[in-house]
Order: structure tokens, then sequence, then C-alpha cells
């Protein structure tokens, strides 16, 4: 009774591991970053990304930013100003799956 016990634990660690491998190896990675830059440099703290669905940011660097794993779809990019600036929007900015969208120069107003 005991070695009946044994197997069947064994076979769900097993079967649970084989799970969880596979869900891992077959899960999606969006390889589609959007990158670019602000003018002035130090115009601009963060950059979002904004649709229906998702959200996603990354910290504007000297200027540049890039927002890597963005699932392919329509989106707004907002670029979050620091003082004395205003915040910055761009429409429709559409993402290819695969594919690295540069957004270009983003000018940052007063």
């Amino acid at each position: 009774m005991r070695l009946i016990y044994t197997r069947s634990k064994y076979t769900f660690w097993i079967f649970l591991g084989l799970l969880t491998f596979l869900s891992l190896a077959f899960s999606f990675y969006y390889n589609s970053p959007v990158k670019g830059s602000v003018s002035p440099s130090n115009g601009a703290s963060r950059a979002w990304l904004i649709s229906r669905r998702d959200t996603l940011n990354a910290p504007v660097i000297q200027g540049n930013f890039m927002i890597t794993n963005v699932k392919p779809g329509n989106y707004t990019l907002m670029l979050e100003a620091k003082p004395p600036f205003r915040d910055s929007f761009k429409q429709d900015v559409l993402v290819v799956e695969g594919q690295p969208t540069d957004v270009g120069v983003i000018e940052m107003n007063q």
C-alpha cells in the first residue's frame, strides 16, 4: 500500500514539473520595442505606452527611452514631463510583432 502512494506521489511531481516546463517554453515573448528620444534631453522623466488592454513604461535616460516587450497593437505614447515642461502625447503608435518601432524625436513644450 505504501509503495503505491509513493509511486503516485512521484508521478504527480513529474507531471507538475513537465507541465510547468511546457507552459514556460510556449509562453509568448514579444520582442517589439518602442524607442525614441525627447528634445530637450532633460524635458521628460518617463515614457508611457497606453492602450485599452495594456500600459507600459520606461525611464527617459539622457533624452532616450526604450519600452520593451510590447504586444502588437495601437498605442498612445505619453511623455511625462519635468517642470517647466508639459506632458507630451503622440497618438496612433502602431506596434508590429517582432519589429522595433521608432517614434523619432518628441519635442517637449513649456
